[in-house]
């Protein structure tokens, strides 16, 4: 555990924050509330040295950093994670309410792992990465991302079993979204292998194409097959086509280029 000055709050958080989770516990001598909650990070920080590390900073003697993160009132605790700030809580909580915190706000330890697995699914090199997900998850069985990839990497080959493995993802989970639109694909590409439970239509056959195009990986091809069905018969196979358009969006991440450039067509398609 450190206290530290200004000088150094760059390379004892920030910096530090790129190898290890670093929680700071912004304090000072007057605050009550800081005295009880101060000694409980204290001891949590002891017995989790491996997963985590803890500074202290009081703000009075640091206000510059304290106005820095919008510290306006104490105590004020701060996970940083890759130099950014990921989590945080205000006030003098209960000792097991943080360490439920800490579950759900500290990075898995097999991060790097799961950066690497996160690639190989966007290049669509699902055996390697079936593989590393394979051994995340035989040592933490919960862990949320790395059941979620996992989903994935099952969605194009077994879809039964990726929406089985998706629901494994709880309500209130960061990755919850992501399951739900893994499950959708799933129904989707579970539906083309039994096209006679769709309704006939005049857009059933594109509708099945554009499914068949995502199964493949050939993406802006499906999203454009699947936007002109929704200008053609919007809530075909209820409203089908809209959600997986959603689900492909969600998987493929807002910032992703595809995503850009297809969401203005999907939303005049929809208005």
């Amino acid at each position: 555990m450190s206290r530290f000055d200004s000088d150094n709050f760059e390379v004892e958080v920030i910096e530090r924050s790129r190898e290890k989770p670093v929680l700071v516990d912004f304090w000072a001598a007057w605050c009550g509330p800081c005295r009880v909650i101060g000694p409980v990070l204290e001891r949590l920080a002891d017995e989790n040295g491996d997963d985590w590390e803890l500074r202290k900073l009081d703000t009075e003697k640091h206000p510059a950093i304290a106005r820095q993160f919008r510290i306006t009132s104490i105590p004020a605790v701060k996970l940083f994670v890759d130099g950014e700030v990921k989590d945080e809580f205000v006030g003098a909580l209960p000792e097991q309410v943080i360490v439920d915190w800490l579950k759900k706000a500290l990075p898995s330890k097999f991060r790097e792992h799961l950066k690497r697995a996160e690639a190989l699914v966007a290049e669509r090199n699902f055996g390697e990465a079936h593989y590393l997900l394979s051994e995340v998850l035989t040592y933490d069985r919960d862990d949320q991302h790395g059941i979620a990839l996992m989903a994935q990497v099952e969605l194009y080959s077994d879809p039964a079993k990726a929406a089985e493995t998706a629901d494994r993802i709880p309500l209130g989970s960061d990755r919850f979204e992501t399951a739900e639109a893994i499950k959708a694909l799933s129904r989707l590409f579970l539906l083309a292998a039994t096209p006679e439970a769709l309704d006939e239509a005049p857009v059933k056959p594109d509708y099945l194409e554009a499914v068949r195009l995502l199964g493949e990986g050939k993406t802006e091809a499906a999203l454009e097959g699947l936007i002109d069905i929704i200008r053609r018969n919007r809530y075909y196979d209820d409203d089908g086509a809209r959600k997986a358009v959603i689900a492909v969006f969600k998987l493929l991440g807002e910032d992703h280029e595809t995503t850009r450039t297809y969401r203005n067509p999907f939303a005049n398609a929809l208005y």
